[in-house]
């Protein structure tokens, strides 16, 4: 069976397309003082799977001090670097 998951390198990103995040044991939450919800990596390689608007999934693996904000209307930022896999 051919493996049909792709990897990718990135930089900053951030999505709107986020319905819903499982995030691993290795984060940490926050509110700042705007008013975004800040999860912060507590160690290497934490990951979040993400489920995308179009019904695709994406694993998202960061370093440790990663972190992922997420505003009103769902809008996510992603810090850099982080590595996305498609599954």
């Amino acid at each position: 069976m051919k493996n049909s998951r792709t990897k990718t390198q990135s930089n900053q990103t951030y999505s709107n397309r986020v319905l819903r995040a499982e995030f691993d044991n290795n984060w940490d939450t926050t509110i700042t003082s705007t008013g975004y919800v800040k999860y912060v990596a507590l160690k290497d390689k934490a990951t979040v799977e993400l489920l995308l608007s179009d019904g695709t999934s994406r694993l998202v693996v960061f370093p440790k001090n990663g972190y992922i904000l997420v505003g009103s209307g769902g809008t996510s930022h992603f810090s850099k670097p982080h590595l996305t896999l498609t599954i």
